[in-house]
């Protein structure tokens, strides 16, 4: 039995390290995109686009052409720049979790089944909801057993999760396991 709860803890530590890898590259990743969409190219004159026999047929005057050189370039200062387009997904392929999981995720509120007099790596809480957390970091003892306490199970960045049975206790670092 102890063999499995280190197993998964070194599992969720393997996960973690992984994430925070991917979290570097898509922060290295956020700040190019950035510096690519505050690089806008300078407006063309419609001159250098069109080809000059096509221009020449339309029969804008010298004056005309500055007039509209003007409103084009004041429309490009005033529209945002464009999305950048996602590239398509593979039929099959499978679509990555969000950078930041946990971030946009609430708290759970429940209560525990049976009875807490502390925690310690590896201990398992099972939730009235049928979810179960098991401790990844974090121990205590608590002063009195508490039977089915409400808890609080709050997102951390990164995908994070701390079990809180009580405000004024520290929290246990947890993953959900069910």
């Amino acid at each position: 039995m102890k063999v499995q709860h280190s197993a998964a803890i070194e599992h969720q530590q393997a996960v973690e390290q992984a994430m925070r890898r991917w979290q570097v590259l898509a922060g290295v990743g956020m700040v190019w995109l950035a510096a690519t969409a505050a690089a806008q190219a300078p407006y063309v004159a419609i001159e250098q686009r069109v080809d000059p026999q096509e221009l020449a047929r339309v029969g804008l005057s010298p004056a005309q052409l500055q007039t509209l050189n003007r409103l084009l370039r004041e429309a490009d200062a005033r529209s945002p720049a464009p999305p950048v387009a996602a590239a398509p997904v593979a039929p099959g392929a499978t679509i990555p979790a969000p950078m930041f999981p946990g971030l946009d995720d609430g708290p759970i509120n429940a209560k525990v089944t049976g009875q807490v007099d502390g925690w310690a790596p590896g201990t398992v809480f099972t939730l009235d909801n049928g979810q179960q957390w098991q401790v990844l970091k974090g121990e205590m003892k608590l002063k009195t057993s508490r039977s089915n306490p409400a808890i609080v199970v709050v997102p951390g960045i990164a995908g994070r999760w701390f079990l809180q049975v009580d405000e004024d206790l520290p929290k246990a670092r947890v993953f959900r396991i069910r």
